[in-house]
């Protein structure tokens, strides 16, 4: 016989959410809120990021893709800061046409990432909203006392360098918006769809962050474009970049689009969705970090310098770009 006293929000919870929160602290789901003893010697790091449709996903995307993707730009915030992963609150606001399956292949997904990247399920909470779908997600790491690492700290002579590759994410979004796009650009159907994949599900690179920990001087998580992203980390640390731009990596696909037209190349450089990760280096910690990343299996590279002064300018053949705009905005 039923319950009657367990409402339908309680057994959607119960049904998706409770098997995820497996860490002793989160009670079961049963309880107002979670527990979380950071690990001796250690800081905690406290991130937030979440998406709504239309803005930040498209409404008829996978929802095992909304929910991991959702995750992982929240995991991409605590590599940068060089933080290990310890848990994070989910908050989800559903429109009340949203039917069981939606929900099941979202408490899917973003299970499946919880356990790729241990990072259990605390708590959160769930809505109905006449508005679009939203996933908040408020996640939780941890750093050695003292040692996270800012975007504040960058020095004059450090290195820039950047994980994988930029620009993907956005030239995918272009082509999910408009398909024509591909033949314009002579794409394969294999780079078209490596492009729109990397919009879907950034990889994080959490595998780096106890390196980015040792030797960064500074970082930050590179999700609203490149060249916005180094920006905000030149006005925090009150230096200047330059970067060369025939340096900056790019995957294959996105080389064929930039052969194609020219103008991507900004698109690339200024779109946002990345989730790569931009820090800065003293000389000494550059063969290092090198030799970390490569046992992680993390692609990183060199692409400029921190100098004196403000701004960060990108250069092509010793002249600066001017771009239309430099970042994803939100206002």
């Amino acid at each position: 016989m039923q319950n009657t006293t367990e409402s339908a929000e309680d057994r959607l919870i119960a049904r998706y959410f409770r098997p995820l929160a497996k860490h002793p602290g989160a009670l079961g789901l049963g309880d107002d809120a979670a527990v979380l003893t950071p690990p001796e010697g250690c800081d905690l790091v406290l991130t937030t990021d979440g998406v709504i449709a239309g803005v930040h996903f498209f409404a008829d995307d996978a929802p095992d893709m909304v929910a991991r993707k959702a995750l992982r730009m929240n995991l991409s915030d605590l590599a940068a800061k060089g933080a290990k992963p310890l848990g994070f609150l989910l908050s989800v606001a559903l429109p009340a046409a949203t039917d069981e399956a939606w929900i099941a292949a979202f408490a899917a997904g973003i299970g499946e990432d919880a356990e790729r990247y241990g990072l259990p399920l605390l708590g959160g909470d769930t809505d109905r909203t006449p508005g679009p779908t939203s996933v908040s997600i408020a996640a939780f790491g941890a750093v050695p006392r003292g040692k996270m690492v800012r975007r504040s700290t960058a020095k004059p002579g450090d290195s820039i360098i950047v994980t994988g590759t930029i620009g993907d994410a956005a030239l995918g979004v272009l082509l999910r918006r408009d398909a024509k796009l591909a033949a314009r650009w002579r794409l394969t159907e294999a780079f078209a769809a490596y492009l729109q994949q990397r919009y879907l599900l950034p990889q994080p690179r959490n595998a780096l962050a106890e390196a980015v920990q040792q030797h960064a001087s500074a970082a930050m998580d590179i999700s609203d474009g490149f060249a916005g992203d180094l920006a905000k980390l030149c006005r925090a640390s009150k230096v200047a970049a330059e970067i060369d731009v025939g340096r900056v990596p790019l995957s294959d696909a996105a080389r064929a689009v930039v052969a194609a037209d020219a103008a991507a190349m900004e698109t690339a450089l200024t779109g946002g969705d990345d989730y790569e990760i931009v820090l800065t280096l003293a000389p000494d910690k550059l063969a290092p970090f090198r030799d970390a990343a490569k046992r992680a299996g993390v692609a990183v590279t060199e692409v400029g310098r921190i100098a004196a002064g403000e701004g960060a300018r990108f250069l092509r053949d010793g002249k600066a770009l001017a771009f239309a705009r430099a970042s994803f905005s939100h206002f």
